[in-house]
């Protein structure tokens, strides 16, 4: 288990976001996907965010990245889909057929906490401080 690290402090926040398209529309396709990846990865430098894994189905995405404490995931989320969402449809003549308003993401998104040790592992460690028998 790699932790991140600065001057004052050491951490592992590992995130799980699920992005949807609007009217789940199925406008992705690896061509697609893969354009929403780089967008996704150079917004993620201004952010001290870092890619570890993503994947896409026909409307929508898959992404698990790891993110500085200071980081602020809303407005990183807002700037992503904003971005996003300008140039895959300047980009991408069948987006702008597909989606007939000017909507490429769903307002809302899915964004869940993840990392190495299962919840029920970290809570039986929590429980057990102070215990003198173990």
């Amino acid at each position: 288990m790699k932790l991140d690290t600065n001057a004052h402090s050491v951490f592992m926040l590992w995130y799980h976001l699920i992005l949807v398209t609007k009217y789940r529309r199925k406008v992705f396709t690896d061509e697609i996907s893969d354009r929403a990846k780089e967008i996704f990865e150079y917004i993620a430098m201004n952010y001290h965010i870092t890619l570890i894994e993503w994947n896409h189905d026909s409307d929508h995405i898959h992404i698990v990245f790891r993110a500085h404490p200071k980081t602020e995931l809303s407005k990183f989320i807002n700037a992503y889909k904003s971005a996003s969402s300008r140039l895959i449809k300047q980009e991408f003549e069948t987006v702008r057929k597909q989606l007939w308003q000017s909507y490429f993401w769903s307002q809302s998104f899915c964004l869940l906490t993840t990392g190495e040790a299962p919840i029920e592992v970290i809570k039986q460690y929590i429980e057990s401080q102070g215990d003198p028998d173990e």
